[in-house]
């Protein structure tokens, strides 16, 4: 049955950034399929916990600071002892600064590139080579964005990162597709979280976005727990090096 190639059931994903909004959104996503989670974040992430625990499956939380990357083997090294396995990574920490290119601080691009590109290579990296020890193959899923194939303004350590994404999700794809490890990425559209509050409180601005959505709304967090689901499962096996847009069709227009 084709249903069966989207059951996560017995499945542990490892999942930054999942205390609020988007990540939390596929975190819960990923359990209702199936997933014990091993949530990564600088702090507790309560909530997501008991809605996990709430579905039935596990939930543990592991705190780091993952633009430090010698945090890395440590972190990976203790989700396995935790759980036993990983079979799903979700690469979703990132951050943002905002600041007109010609004034922009080298402080606020290391800061965005160091948690938004540097911390995604090598926490795949660390991780691939547990998939690889395990012998099973495994998932990984970064998230892009808009600015994967859009400039922007303002944010161009921002902007260069989830380019960086995209092209890093192809090329290790490239190279661990033989290790049955598919790499593939999601680029959300305009959601409606706390990093768009200031955005959708602009009444003028907000209404220029809803224009250019032909979904005409926001996307919602659960939007994204489709597109999660399916590159973490079986279904997608086929699926290398690619990403996908969850927009309302923003590219589109």
């Amino acid at each position: 049955m084709i249903l069966d190639a989207f059951n996560l059931q017995g499945k542990v994903a490892l999942i930054t950034g999942c205390d609020t909004g988007l990540g939390q959104g596929m975190t819960l996503g990923l359990a209702e399929a199936g997933c014990d989670i091993i949530g990564v974040n600088r702090k507790i992430p309560h909530e997501t916990a008991e809605k996990v625990q709430a579905l039935g499956r596990r939930f543990t939380a592991i705190q780091a600071d993952l633009s430090q990357p010698d945090v890395i083997p440590g972190l990976v090294k203790e989700a396995v002892a935790r759980m036993g396995r990983l079979d799903i990574l979700v690469n979703n920490a990132g951050t943002i600064r905002r600041e007109d290119a010609i004034e922009f601080s080298e402080k606020n691009w290391d800061d965005v590139m160091n948690l938004n590109i540097k911390s995604v290579f090598f926490l795949s990296q660390a991780v691939a080579k547990q998939f690889i020890k395990q012998g099973s193959g495994g998932k990984i899923i970064n998230i892009a964005s808009m600015l994967s194939f859009q400039g922007g303004i303002r944010v161009p350590s921002y902007t260069a990162s989830k380019s960086a994404v995209l092209g890093v999700t192809r090329l290790l794809a490239n190279e661990w597709a033989r290790h049955n490890i598919n790499v593939n990425a999601i680029a959300p559209g305009y959601m409606a979280t706390n990093n768009t509050q200031q955005l959708r409180d602009d009444e003028a601005r907000s209404q220029e976005i809803l224009d250019r959505i032909p979904a005409g709304r926001w996307g919602k967090p659960e939007d994204l727990q489709g597109a999660a689901v399916f590159l973490a499962s079986g279904a997608s096996d086929y699926i290398n090096g690619y990403t996908i847009a969850v927009d309302g069709g923003w590219l589109a227009r």
